[in-house]
């Protein structure tokens, strides 16, 4: 990534035969390099992809002036890192998002017991 040369992303391979594999993106905090946080972005998917890694780029680079946020905190240091989940949602979740609130949308996924890390899942609404 020629904005931020500091960026990688890990791949971890689950622990059992259809466990999931997990991505994180490394040195995504140096895209806010002028502030005193940073990101790190997490995706869980079912098999190995290279799609993943992908996405964990575009959201380094789009969160490049600090414009993501809302997760669990972790301060490291002196500097403060933030790592955030990625979930793709389709279009319908995302309307219904806007309409009904987050929390509405988050009930709705423990209702169907969402395949978080089923890129090709059926929409839960």
């Amino acid at each position: 990534m020629a904005s931020n040369p500091h960026f990688r992303v890990a791949r971890v391979a689950p622990e059992s035969p259809g466990g999931v594999w997990t991505y994180a993106s490394l040195g995504g905090w140096a895209a806010t390099a002028g502030a005193d946080h940073g990101h790190e972005f997490v995706i869980s998917v079912g098999e190995p992809s290279e799609r993943a890694v992908e996405l964990l780029a575009m959201t380094v680079h789009y969160n490049r002036t600090g414009r993501l946020g809302w997760a669990h905190t972790l301060p490291i240091g002196d500097r403060h890192v933030e790592f955030l989940w990625l979930l793709p949602i389709t279009e319908a979740e995302r309307d219904f998002k806007v309409d009904q609130g987050l929390e509405a949308l988050e009930q709705r996924f423990d209702d169907v017991e969402l395949a978080y890390s089923r890129v090709d899942r059926a929409s839960a609404v």
